[in-house]
């Protein structure tokens, strides 16, 4: 019998991960179905349940609903907790179980796809929001010398560390204290490249032969981007490999089978 998946949002129409579930069932030789399920904002949990009854196996979340499906959890992996949000939901006997693969798809990419060694690179993370929140644990799990946190307001930049405590190499503030350091890894977690926007950083911020990389995808070359490269970065990615390798861990989640990530890409990247 064929298990049924779903990723549900509002707006979901855009969403690419029908198409990547498919690419995955047929490379990993799964008898799965996947759907898009637009909720209302007032409903997710009725739209989960109503999924979950008509025997759904697990759901992919996307905006606005993460933080409302940490809530619909019975029990959390470490890295969903530590984030304060889930994007994968998993539906068994035990009950339902909540993960965020949204990290530890950046490091992936980052790692395996770009092949940048995380271990012992100083990472300057960009934005204080959901989308650096997902990230932090996974980044100090690859073991990064040093994690600077930096936003427009620095309160919540340190308000976004303080669940980590004190850890060695972890601190957060205002794109002020980034003068006169530098970075082998820069990575774009604000919504700046949605509008075009550039960020106050300092031209002597990117190391030499520092990757610079914005979660935005679908954009081309976006201003953080043409910024990067225009003070001496030296590779540039945006985030369409993190979407592919988070959606591979979801797959991994409820599957038990991770897929290759690279043909997925290729055919992504051909439109």
């Amino acid at each position: 019998m064929t298990d049924r998946y779903a990723v549900i949002g509002n707006p979901i129409a855009h969403s690419q991960s029908p198409r990547l579930h498919a690419e995955f069932a047929r490379q990993c030789h799964q008898d799965i179905s996947y759907e898009a399920i637009h909720a209302p904002r007032d409903g997710f949990a009725d739209a989960v349940a109503a999924f979950r009854t008509a025997g759904g196996k697990g759901m992919n979340v996307t905006v606005p609903f993460k933080l409302e499906a940490l809530d619909l959890a019975d029990t959390l992996s470490e890295r969903a907790r530590m984030a304060g949000a889930v994007n994968t939901l998993k539906f068994d006997e035990h009950g339902t179980y909540g993960d965020n693969t949204d990290g530890v798809g950046l490091v992936a990419d980052i790692r395996d796809r770009l092949g940048v060694d995380i271990d012992g690179r100083r990472v300057l993370l960009l934005g204080a929001g959901g989308a650096a929140r997902g990230v932090i644990l996974p980044l100090l799990d690859a073991g990064a010398a040093a994690l600077v946190i930096a936003n427009r307001t620095p309160e919540r930049a340190v308000e976004l560390i303080a669940p980590f405590g004190v850890r060695a190499g972890l601190h957060a503030g205002g794109f002020g204290m980034l003068a006169k350091h530098d970075f082998d890894i820069v990575i774009n977690a604000t919504s700046a490249s949605l509008s075009d926007q550039s960020l106050p950083l300092p031209p002597d911020v990117f190391a030499d032969g520092s990757l610079a990389y914005d979660m935005v995808y679908g954009k081309g070359t976006t201003r953080f981007l043409a910024d990067a490269r225009a003070h001496g970065a030296a590779m540039l990615s945006d985030g369409l490999g993190m979407l592919v390798a988070q959606a591979a861990e979801s797959f991994r989640l409820w599957r038990g089978v991770r897929p290759d990530t690279v043909p997925v890409m290729a055919l992504l990247q051909a439109g």
